[in-house]
Order: structure tokens, then sequence, then C-alpha cells
């Protein structure tokens, strides 16, 4: 770890998550002297070390251990005794976890970025203070600063986190035991994914959901196809529900909710996840005294060049609008900087794929049905079941399928979702599509390796033009 005394830098990051160690590597490449600030032990922020990245490994570690009880003996693998060693799971998440975050020193090291330790505050235009864990402080001097301090989950009021019975993300990423029955208030991604987890691992859990279907935003036709998959596997959905209150007694929590009817009642777990979303996290940052505007939601206010109202002063990632994802973040800040640096740099905001980690996933890149609706769209829409996709055949995954929305007019397409095995994997070619602006006949004419999942991306682009080869 680099000490920069008091040099002056071309750029200070303040925030080690995604889009700030990107940013700064991408600095680094460019030939700026940057420094990058970081309040916890390790790089990587919410991401990597509580994030994206564990909950990733406990979801794949999770998926194994309910395929080897519950699918092998099809595929004619026979297996017995086979148990859950939570520790041993646990263990090689936080490996897995530990080499990503070392690898980010290494590639800052490469890139001659100078980590700095401690916790950031604007002094003002040019001004970075750092106060390290033993209280000492030093200032910073720099011609820019970008502020990538990412977001933290949201606190419900009366659902205060302890960490051990009302517990966020992070808490359920570090569970001692599979409680024997899990309530998860949210059934956005984060929600899902993790009552996933648990559910394998034995829970019983239940999703309350304010709204009328799981995760909000997404394609309605997709997502309902993701509700039936997961209550099909014993996830148990309270829609149009509202949290009234909760109150932790003992080992158990018991929360009074209000249904879509106006009526009441009561239920019990042993542990109770919030997951309800996250807010950007600007928060000491000192950004308010330098005058940096923010919005009604708390988030920083940029223009298209990520710049704030203070001159010098620029933001990414999770505390400036838009969806709240690592890799939008990741491109704002190679955008950022790159702008910084005289360079063309720019984020498509219509081709940044979301994807939801159950099983099977749920991906999606581009607008829904329902947005093309509201925008007054004339279009046409292919879906491909895998069904009838021979790869996912020979796999025994053949739940869900695909679903392209072009342009009536010009065939553009506008929008790609799919729920199915590796959708998250799938999305990528439709990213590119819709980057590079392409047809559904352009995917259609594109020759695909057979057998193989993308293979259904294809049939769906001929499904636009009502001409599917195999379905």
């Amino acid at each position: 770890m680099g000490d920069p005394g008091n040099g002056t830098y071309d750029l200070v990051i303040i925030g080690a998550g995604p889009g700030g160690y990107t940013a700064a590597n991408r600095a680094g490449q460019l030939g700026m002297r940057v420094a990058c600030v970081e309040k916890d032990p390790a790089l990587g922020g919410t991401c990597l070390n509580v994030g994206c990245i564990p909950s990733k490994a406990l979801l794949h570690s999770s998926e194994l251990f309910e395929e080897a009880r519950e699918s092998f003996a099809e595929q004619g693998i026979k297996v017995s005794g086979v148990e859950l060693d939570l520790p041993a799971m646990m263990k090689r998440k936080t490996k897995v976890v530990t080499t990503l975050t070392r690898g980010i020193a290494g590639l800052f090291k490469k890139n001659k970025v100078e980590w700095v330790s401690g916790t950031a505050k604007v002094a003002g235009a040019g001004k970075v203070l750092v106060t390290a864990a033993d209280g000492t402080t030093k200032e910073l001097a720099t011609k820019a600063i970008l502020i990538a301090s990412g977001s933290v989950p949201i606190e419900l009021p009366g659902l205060a986190f302890d960490g051990k019975r009302i517990v966020d993300s992070t808490g359920a990423l570090e569970l001692s035991s599979p409680p024997d029955e899990l309530i998860v208030v949210g059934a956005g991604a984060i929600g899902l994914e993790l009552g996933s987890v648990w559910r394998r691992l034995g829970s019983k859990v239940t999703v309350v959901e304010l709204t009328p279907g799981a995760v909000p935003g997404m394609d309605r036709e997709m997502a309902k196809l993701l509700e039936r998959a997961l209550q099909k596997q014993g996830m148990k959905f309270l829609f149009e529900t509202r949290v009234e209150s909760a109150k932790v007694a003992g080992e158990r929590v018991t929360l009074s909710v209000r249904g879509k009817d106006d009526t009441t009642s009561t239920l019990e777990a042993d542990v109770l996840l919030v997951a309800v979303g996250r807010r950007a996290y600007p928060d000491l940052l000192g950004l308010k005294e330098a005058g940096v505007e923010t919005d009604a939601r708390g988030r920083i206010v940029v223009d298209p060049h990520f710049a704030t109202s203070v001159p010098g002063i620029y933001a990414i990632g999770d505390v400036i609008a838009g969806p709240m994802l690592a890799h939008k973040a990741e491109d704002e800040g190679v955008a950022c900087v790159e702008l910084l640096a005289g360079k063309a740099g720019h984020v498509n905001y219509d081709a940044i794929p979301a994807v939801v980690y159950t099983y099977p996933e749920l991906a999606s890149v581009g607008i829904t049905e329902e947005q093309a609706k509201e925008q007054g769209l004339e279009v046409r829409i292919g879906r491909f079941p895998f069904i009838a996709n021979a790869r996912a055949k020979t796999m025994g995954q053949t739940e869900g399928s695909v679903k392209m929305i072009a342009d009536a007019k010009t065939d553009r397409i506008l929008g790609v979702h799919i729920f199915g095995t590796h959708a998250g994997d799938l999305i990528a070619e439709a990213g590119l599509a819709i980057e590079m602006a392409a047809s559904s006949e352009d995917v259609a004419r594109s020759t695909h390796a057979h057998p193989t999942l993308p293979e259904a991306l294809k049939e769906a682009a001929l499904a636009v033009d009502g001409r599917p080869l195999n379905a």
C-alpha cells in the first residue's frame, strides 16, 4: 500500500468497489497519478466482499448440493449419504472472495495505483481528507475527485438489523446454520437469490413483497415464469403484502403483515431477511458542505460526463441515478476516466443487462414488453422454449424460454429476456446485439454452433418473423 504523502494527484477516487477500482486501473493505464481511498480493510467494495461474489459462491455450492440429493440419480450417478458441511461451504466462499480482493491489489500495483486506507472526506474542490484507522489524518491534493462510494441496504422502520434474527444481505451470507424458517422481505434479485440458497440448504422460505409480483421492473411474462418455478421448488410468496412491524423474542421473530384485502396476520420465523433494496451512500463524505447537489433520494446529481455541480468532482455507480449494478458502475468508471483523459468515454444505458441468479436464472437487457406499450412502440415478439433446444435437453434443464422484442418497422432489437439455465451467460449475446443496433434478422442469420444453448436466441429471432425452425 503506497504512502502518497502530500503530493498532487491527477485523480483521487473515493471507494474501491467495482466502479472505483476499475476506474483507478483505467486511470493508471492512461498514465494518471491516481490514488484510491477505501475505508474497509479489503478492496472490492460490497460486490466482492459481501455481495455479488460471496452470494454467487453460495448459490453455486447450494445448487450442487441440491443436485446431488435430487438429480444425480436420473443421470445415472448413484450417491448416498449426501450431507451439508456448512463450515466448509463458507470456507470456500471466503477463499473465493479473498483470492479476488488480493487480485485487485495486484492490479493496483501493476497499474501504479496508490491504495490509501482510511475514511475519506471531501474538503473542497481538489482536496480529500483521509482519516486512517488509528485516527491520523492526511490531506490529498488532486486535480479531480471521483466519488464511487456505492450503496448500503435499506433498513425499514421497526426492522432494525441486529445481525442475528433480523439481517441484511451481509448477515444472510454469514448464518451459522440454515434456519428452520426464513422470511424474506422483498422479492427482488437479492431476496430471491439468498432465499434460494437457504431453501436448498433446508430452510422453509416465505417471501413477502409489497408489489403484485416478483422482481418488479423485469418483463412481467418472464417474471411470472420465475415465480412459478420458485413456487414449485417450495418457496412461498405473499404478494401485495405490507410489513407492519416485527418483534424479536428469544430465538424467534414475529412479523405483523397487512395483505391486499387490508386484513392483518402474523408470521413467525427464526430469521428475517430484509432485502427491499439499497440506497446511495454519499454519507460522511462532506459533499453537502462542499456544495455537491443531490436529488430527493440522496443520489448525487451528475451531467452526461459524470460531473457534479462542483467543478472537479465527479460521481459514478450506485451514488448516482440508474440501476445499482456492479457492471454499470464499472463501465461508468471507465467512461468517466477516459473523458477526463480527453477520450470518448460512453455508456449505453439501453444495453446494460440485469440478471437474477436463481435457478433457473432470469436475465434481461433492453426494454420490456410493458415499457414498449408505455412508449407507444409497435413491436414484434419472438419466443422460443428451452424444451425445444437440443443442448438443454441433453443437460436435462429444459425449463424456461427466450423472448425477443423487435421494432415492427425497423426490426431493430429493443429487448431480450431469458428465463432458463445459464441465462446470465446467454444475455451477453443479446446485449452485444443491442449495442451494435442489430436487427432480429441479423441474429437469425448468424450461424450458431449446434447443439448449444445460444441456438435458443437464434430461434427466438426467427420467431420474431414467425419462422422458428425447431418449435
